[in-house]
């Protein structure tokens, strides 16, 4: 069965007249690195079996959100060690199917895995305390509509808001920081949400914090007006890109290193696969919003 997003349930409907359509930074980031992997995802809405690795940052982020709930001294490595087990017993309620994952004798590879959830979740007190952090807002939906009526939303981890009204958009990622080469789309994603929030609010975002728990670093940067212009033109130039592969047809494949994680390649052109027929739909694309990771 076809889940729907999310965003779906609470943003602004795109109806075709007032809105062209809807970005995410996920699908988004999909394009620039192979149109047909959008295609895949958005177009096709192909299924993708279940990632230890994404499962464990759904996870990871919901004890990190549910965190901060409990009074600032209770927010210790080892209340969150005994989050961790209920948050993958609700995850599993909510998607049975989970458990296919681990398909070890005795549980010896699901018992590994929740273990590599501890040793990436006890990491992130090394880098922050969350007893002397009160985010305003945990897993923050954000949508703006641009003058070129397209509508731009997402989920952004944590806001923290500073007693003189500076803002910092902070994002978690379960897995290691990312070469030169592919930090760029990590940042591409959050002056994403800053565009959003200084759309709605009028204040540009005074950082922009990718928290990596994988291998323990922060990657900072401090955007300005003319970053989230560029921003906005670029968003609308793959939204251009996306309309012009909608209508002729041509959601090439671009073969990168990234290909060795895709799920479709042997559906794909570039490993001598084949694509499903185009699925007959509304070509306006209502995009889903992606997952944490």
């Amino acid at each position: 069965m076809e889940q729907e997003s999310p965003a779906t349930r609470i943003s602004t409907p795109v109806d075709g007249v007032d809105v062209l359509g809807a970005l995410s930074p996920s699908r988004a980031g999909d394009f620039m690195t192979c149109p047909l992997l959008y295609r895949f995802r958005t177009i096709d809405r192909l299924p993708e079996p279940f990632s230890p690795d994404a499962v464990r940052g759904t996870v990871i982020h919901k004890v990190l959100e549910d965190l901060f709930d409990l009074p600032a001294t209770d927010r210790t490595p080892e209340r969150a060690d005994d989050m961790l087990e209920p948050a993958w017993e609700a995850l599993v309620e909510q998607e049975p199917t989970l458990h296919e994952m681990f398909e070890g004798a005795e549980g010896r590879e699901i018992t590994s895995w929740l273990a590599a959830c501890r040793k990436v979740l006890a990491r992130y007190f090394t880098l922050e305390d969350p007893r002397r952090l009160e985010p305003a807002e945990r897993e923050l939906y954000v949508e703006t509509l641009l003058e070129s009526k397209l509508l731009l939303r997402g989920f952004v981890d944590r806001l923290d808001v500073a007693p003189d009204g500076s803002i910092r958009v902070v994002d978690y990622k379960s897995g290691s920081s990312p070469s030169e080469m592919f930090e760029g789309r990590a940042l591409f994603q959050m002056k994403f949400y800053a565009l959003v929030i200084w759309r709605t609010r009028g204040i540009v975002p005074a950082m922009l914090q990718l928290v990596y728990l994988g291998n323990g670093e922060i990657l900072r940067y401090v955007p300005d007006e003319a970053d989230l212009r560029a921003t906005e033109r670029k968003v609308e130039a793959v939204w251009h890109a996306i309309r012009r592969a909608e209508e002729s047809g041509d959601w090439r494949p671009s073969p990168s290193r990234l290909c060795s994680w895709c799920a479709h390649q042997a559906i794909c052109p570039a490993y001598g696969g084949t694509p499903p027929p185009l699925p007959e739909r509304d070509p306006l694309v209502d995009d889903e919003v992606g997952s944490p990771g």
